[in-house]
């Protein structure tokens, strides 16, 4: 079940209004440099197991 542009929208009027509009990029920026890290992890290759 995709989510549409209707649902995405109500979900950030929701964090605006509980986390305020101080806080909300500070928040998005976090958010998209963990994406980002996760996203060059998973392209790394992963360290060989000893054993």
């Amino acid at each position: 079940m995709p989510i549409g542009a209707t649902e995405i929208v109500l979900i950030l009027v929701i964090a605006l209004l509980v986390f305020g509009p101080k806080r909300l990029p500070k928040m998005a920026r976090s958010l998209g440099n963990a994406v980002g890290e996760f996203k060059r992890a998973s392209r790394e290759k992963p360290p060989r197991m000893a054993g």
